[in-house]
């Protein structure tokens, strides 16, 4: 009867994380130099407990970077919160670098002899390019359309450009005031991780593939033009005038001796 009880007690450090969970997202990508926010949710008996978020895959190799204990829950580019109304705490992560790349974990810390802290892992992928918020965009004939182009740190200083697919002699170039503006098109840079590019009174030419380039890199933009509604002139008419009814008449006067006597006299 000694085996079964040792194979209980072995066992008794697992039970909490399998009976009850922290969940995140099992992997998130983000470029280079933009931030970066991590929800984990927990059952609702972990509410008055401690929450944490620590970089490594193992709990006894995690480096912790923050606490929900802590006098500062922001240190550094982290910072922490904890919402046990909604049951999840999250994580914020700012101006990211891809040495940022690799494991984080966030978890619940129980302590005790015979419990584990339950935990949960992900995997934050940092990386270095473009995206765009919208690839594709549509608006009326004679509307503007703007697309944001988006970019990673070391491509702040490079110089940006907004071309039509296929024709490379239609390039507009942010210059070094990082903006370009005519009558047709606006380029904004804001130097910092995006630029935004408005097309402005839409012809329905217009209509194809665009891209926007930081650097080396491009990202395909698609815009459709759409023909602005006609509309048909539709008269008004007045409607027949009903005829009058009863109820719209005055109230008929009493008629009196006098009045009867005079209406005698008239015919």
């Amino acid at each position: 009867m000694q085996q079964p009880f040792i194979l209980a007690l072995s066992l008794l450090p697992w039970i909490p994380a399998f009976l009850c969970r922290v969940t995140t997202e099992g992997e998130l990508t983000v470029m280079e130099g933009q931030s970066l926010i991590v929800p984990c949710h927990y059952d609702p008996q972990y509410a008055g407990y401690v929450k944490y978020w620590c970089r490594g895959n193992t709990r006894e190799l995690c480096t912790s970077l923050a606490r929900t204990d802590s006098a500062n829950p922001a240190v550094g580019k982290v910072s922490i919160f904890d919402d046990p109304v909604q049951q999840v705490f999250t994580l914020t992560m700012s101006d990211l670098k891809e040495g940022d790349s690799g494991w984080y974990m966030c978890g619940v810390e129980i302590g005790g002899v015979w419990t584990r802290d339950v935990v949960a892992s992900t995997y934050i992928k940092v990386i270095h390019g473009m995206s765009v918020v919208n690839s594709r965009l549509s608006g009326e004939e004679g509307s503007s359309v703007t697309v944001e182009c988006r970019y990673s740190e070391r491509y702040r200083d490079s110089e940006k450009k907004w071309c039509r697919s296929g024709d490379w002699s239609s390039c507009l170039l942010t210059g070094s005031e990082g903006s370009y503006e005519d009558t047709s098109v606006a380029i904004s840079d804001d130097r910092t991780r995006a630029f935004t590019v408005t097309l402005k009174k839409l012809q329905m030419s217009d209509s194809g593939w665009y891209w926007c380039s930081a650097g080396q890199h491009q990202m395909l933009v698609h815009v459709l033009v759409t023909p602005t509604p006609t509309t048909t002139a539709v008269t008004a008419t007045s409607p027949p005038t009903p005829c009058q009814s009863a109820a719209d008449l005055p109230p008929p006067e009493p008629i009196t001796k006098e009045s009867w006597n005079s209406h005698r006299q008239e015919e």
